[in-house]
């Protein structure tokens, strides 16, 4: 069968580097990009004009956890949808994969988070996905994936067998093609290891010249597990971050970097000063953001690991009520949240409560804040799923996003059911609306989204309008870019997405093809 060839006409032509754009026809002939000019005389089979269109890289999500959703195509429309066309994933130390096969441990993977019908090696993975999937997935393989394979939920240090098989995985998915790992700090079982652990494991990802990525201990000015007195507890996290990129020499991705509650953001500044103190001394750490300033979490976030631990009848005792009470007005108070800035996404039996904040729900029902939270949360069993503001403020987006370590990600997936999250919908146009708005030039923004990307993971041809590269390209209008925060949906705008040569999305509607990889590091 002879290959296809597909032809853009006219468009302004982003490269993905930072260099401004130029009005150019680019030719696909199967998965590749093989000619960019003007004019391309060209007889082709399908020819898009894309007069008055951007045409750029497709874009790469540099945080996600998709590798849980790959099998349901519904779940990763909504982001091609918004132009991306490879996602990074297995991030905060979960992933789908790097997984022994007869482990007993097996239904544990994804933490409580997320779900994966059958975990198993990243190459029995990539086996069982082929020729179905939308996306192009790059694999982080997850520290809290291969240790609750080898060990369970063990808390403290493993046996040396234990960890001789979590690293062995480690090794064995590497070798399989996996860009790097992940660590999630804040999550079981990550919380439970000792730090040594995180450096062996950083060191293997070394060794095979990967990316390490972590969900640090701390998003907050106060958090679980440190005491209240010194450094900000966001900055301690950090510290130990640094420790772990200079002891190892690993490069590193600090995940997703927020600061929630308003008594964190003047931690912004000291933080992004030691960013570059360290890259400054030789090593390879910077960060991913994302545009909103708000987001997804358990409705738990703010209750203690010793109430949790509780019965359901020494909760209602009066002493322990009253020393939570106490406990979570001092948290909100240091963190610079309320219950105004919890907003219920889902709680399974009570859609009456989604997309409404606590505050709201306990003035309706005549109980305090805290009685209405307490409810909540024995409503949903703890499960609740909750989207918690002040993560940022607009003024520190517009920093971070002109700081030269950032690049872009969602961190966001579908729900079956409750409030969506907006970043699995709007993440990246919202970007190109805050470019409009902050007066940054489009072509930065276009680097941080596709090349600077694929330079930050190596990811082999990808990122680019090249001759040569894969063909994943986005074609929008960028006057056409507006973003309604009040609504979650796809903006207008987005015209073409295309995954290796084919069109995956037209005019916003997906064309039933799938044509996604699980690419491999070479």
């Amino acid at each position: 069968m002879r290959n296809l060839k597909i032809l853009l006409k006219n468009g302004l032509v982003y490269n993905g580097t930072n260099e401004p754009p130029e009005k150019n026809d680019v030719l696909i002939d199967n998965d590749k990009i093989v000619s960019i000019g003007e004019n391309l005389n060209i007889d082709a089979d399908t020819v898009i004009d894309c007069t008055g269109l951007m045409v750029t890289p497709g874009f790469i999500d540099a945080h996600s956890h998709n590798d849980f959703f790959v099998k349901n195509t519904e779940a990763l429309l909504p982001f091609l949808r918004q132009g991306i066309t490879t996602q990074i994933a297995g991030n905060c130390g979960f992933s789908a994969y790097g997984v022994n096969p007869l482990s007993p441990y097996k239904h544990l993977i994804g933490g409580g988070l997320f779900f994966y019908d059958n975990p198993s090696s990243l190459k029995d993975y990539m086996e069982e996905v082929k020729d179905n999937l939308a996306v192009n997935i790059v694999p982080l393989v997850g520290h809290g994936s291969i240790r609750l394979s080898s060990a369970g939920m063990k808390k403290g240090k493993l046996t040396d067998k234990e960890l001789e098989e979590m690293l062995t995985l480690l090794e064995e998915n590497l070798s399989n093609g996996a860009f790097g790992g992940s660590l999630g700090l804040m999550y079981e079982p990550g919380i439970h290891a000792p730090f040594d652990e995180l450096v062996k494991f950083a060191e293997v990802i070394r060794k095979y010249d990967g990316i390490l990525t972590v969900h640090p201990r701390a998003c907050s000015k106060v958090a679980l597990g440190y005491s209240l007195f010194g450094k900000p507890h966001i900055e301690r996290a950090l510290d130990e971050v640094i420790k772990i990129t200079e002891m190892t020499g690993v490069r590193t991705e600090y995940s997703h970097l927020i600061f929630v509650g308003s008594s964190s953001w003047k931690c912004v500044n000291p933080m992004l000063k030691r960013f570059k103190e360290v890259q400054e001394e030789g090593f390879d750490l910077h960060y991913d953001m994302y545009p909103f300033t708000y987001g997804a979490s358990t409705i738990a976030v703010i209750l203690p690991d010793w109430y949790l631990k509780l019965t359901e009848e020494k909760r209602k005792s009066s002493f322990n009520k009253f020393k939570l009470k106490l406990i979570i007005n001092v948290t909100k108070k240091l963190l610079g949240i309320d219950f105004s800035d919890m907003v219920i996404s889902y709680i399974e039996g009570y859609p009456e409560y989604e997309g409404k904040n606590v505050a709201e729900i306990a003035q309706k029902e005549n109980l305090s804040a805290f009685d209405m939270y307490i409810k909540l949360v024995e409503l949903s069993e703890g499960k609740g799923r909750i989207m918690l503001g002040k993560y940022y403020n607009e003024d520190i987006i517009k920093i971070l996003m002109n700081d030269g370590s950032s690049v872009y990600m969602t961190d966001a997936w579908y729900e079956k059911s409750g409030v969506q999250n907006s970043g699995t919908y709007q993440a990246f146009p919202l970007f190109l609306e805050n470019t409009k708005q902050h007066n940054i030039s489009l072509e930065n923004t276009i680097h941080k989204m596709t090349g600077k990307t694929a330079d930050r993971f190596r990811i082999s041809k990808r990122g680019y309008i090249k001759e040569g590269y894969y063909a994943d390209i986005t074609v929008f209008d960028y006057e056409m870019i507006k973003v309604d925060q009040n609504e979650i949906n796809t903006p207008p705008g987005i015209k073409y997405v295309l995954v290796n040569g084919k069109v995956i999305i037209k005019d916003n509607e997906y064309t039933g093809i799938n044509n996604g990889l699980v690419i491999t590091k070479n």
